[in-house]
This record gives structure tokens, sequence and C-alpha cells, in this order.
């Protein structure tokens, strides 16, 4: 997702870009295309790309968390060894 979310960024830089600079090449089946409509087009995909990377890097997180907590969870579940207790005039003999 986080790769997706900055190519998606990338996409909408190219399309403000080359949209401001002639907005004819991007809006080919308008007759008189404006620059507005390519300003709003690129506005919505870069807050597109902007919650698909804060997505992408939410659900990172979460992973790297539960990974973490994993082992944890593990070691408190082994069982504690026995420890055999002797009366100390066992140890004297």
């Amino acid at each position: 997702m986080i790769t997706a979310g900055i190519n998606l960024l990338i996409i909408s830089l190219l399309v403000l870009i080359i949209g401001l600079i002639n907005p004819k090449w991007l809006l080919v089946w308008v007759e008189k295309p404006g620059r507005m409509p390519i300003v709003m087009i690129a506005v919505a995909l870069f807050m597109i790309a902007m919650v698909l990377f804060g997505e992408g890097t939410k659900r990172k997180q979460e992973a790297l968390t539960a990974q973490s907590e994993q082992p944890a969870q593990q070691a408190e579940q082994k069982p504690a060894k026995k420890v055999k207790i002797v009366p100390a005039q066992e140890l004297i003999k």
C-alpha cells in the first residue's frame, strides 16, 4: 500500500505539471479545457495517495507490533521448570 501511495503521488504531480503546461494533453475530450479541472483532479489524486500511504504505514506498524508481542507471549506461556525441594538434612549426608 505504501508503494501504491507513493506511485499515485508521483502520478498526481505529473498530472498537475503536465495539465498546467497544456490542459489539452490530458483532457483530450474537452473542446476548450481549463486548468481548474486539472487542479481538482490532481488534488483528488494527491488526497487518495496520502490516504493510501497513511493506511499502509499504519498497517505496517501494527504488523511490527504484533511480531514483537508474539515472542513475549510465547515466553510467558512456557511452563515453569519443576524444582525439587530437598530438606537441608539430606544435603548434609
